[in-house]
């Protein structure tokens, strides 16, 4: 078996920072349990397995494709930077000639389109409701202790919890935060949460870029202690802060060590264009 595969960091225009993600084209069917082995095998956050939907596609002509994700641990139902990785090397490598590309995942229809500035993702927007805060307590105080806490949400649909830190204080204290991922998965164990959200209102810009919400994300329930920028967060977070800031245009940075940022525009049609830079890093063959 010999199969194309790169790997691509998303949501940054350079490389080695964003959210890496392996990409698998698939000229042929793949045994079921081959997709978990390679994304163990590749240990990033994402591994994306493209696959023609038909006999005569092809990756340069056709414009839909099937696409799933997987983690080192188990398959996701959405992933936004291993999306967004995948259309860049569909566009940027492959040369495929067409200016959209839709993906049949398990979360619909996906399309992401070229853009002057990156690539920009049509994803679902799910609403996150308030969260009754002493049920989710515990999660709260292991994760990330006595740290104010500001707002809890829950999006039922993509299964986050979605905490706001006080407004008191800033990105710096974000990215500092030592958040203790390691008991989350004992300390909440019913398959209600399957991600952890950090967020915290933006600052007006000063010396730095302005943005108009910070976020780290956690997933452990899958595998994934921390990831380094999320699309399908963003799902979430986008509308949350449209609410919060009574904004349709936003502008997001994720405050992981490797660091990631995000265009936020969101639709009359109830989903939300999420805007993001890709840079290949690494072309080859795998073999087993």
């Amino acid at each position: 078996m010999k199969l194309p595969i790169f790997i691509a960091d998303a949501f940054t225009a350079r490389a080695f920072r964003g959210n890496p993600a392996a990409v698998c084209l698939l000229e042929n069917e793949l045994d079921e349990d081959m997709h978990q082995k390679i994304a163990r095998e590749m240990n990033l956050s994402e591994t994306a397995f493209i696959r023609k939907l038909h006999p005569t596609d092809n990756f340069i002509q056709s414009s839909c494709f099937g696409l799933r994700w997987f983690t080192p641990a188990s398959e996701v139902p959405l992933c936004g930077h291993a999306t967004l990785a995948s259309a860049a090397v569909l566009f940027h490598k492959i040369k495929n000639m067409n200016s959209t590309l839709s993906f049949v995942t398990l979360s619909g229809e996906l399309k992401a389109r070229r853009a002057e500035d990156g690539i920009i993702l049509d994803l679902p927007l799910y609403p996150a409701h308030p969260q009754n805060f002493h049920e989710v307590e515990d999660l709260i105080k292991t994760a990330i202790g006595n740290t104010l806490v500001q707002d809890v949400c829950y999006s039922s649909d993509t299964r986050k919890l979605l905490v706001r830190l006080s407004d008191t204080y800033n990105r710096s204290f974000l990215e500092n935060l030592k958040v203790n991922t390691e008991n989350l998965t004992q300390v909440e164990n019913t398959g209600k949460v399957k991600g952890l959200i950090l967020t915290l209102k933006g600052e007006p810009g000063g010396q730095t870029q302005a943005f108009d919400f910070y976020s780290r994300y956690f997933a452990p329930w899958v595998g994934v202690t921390e990831d380094p920028v999320t699309g399908s967060a963003h799902a979430v977070l986008s509308s949350y802060w449209s609410q919060q800031l009574g904004k349709k245009e936003m502008h997001a940075f994720q405050c992981s060590r490797r660091g990631g940022e995000l265009g936020i525009s969101l639709r009359p049609d109830g989903r939300v264009d999420i805007r993001g830079g890709a840079a290949v890093v690494l072309e080859g063959t795998l073999t087993a």
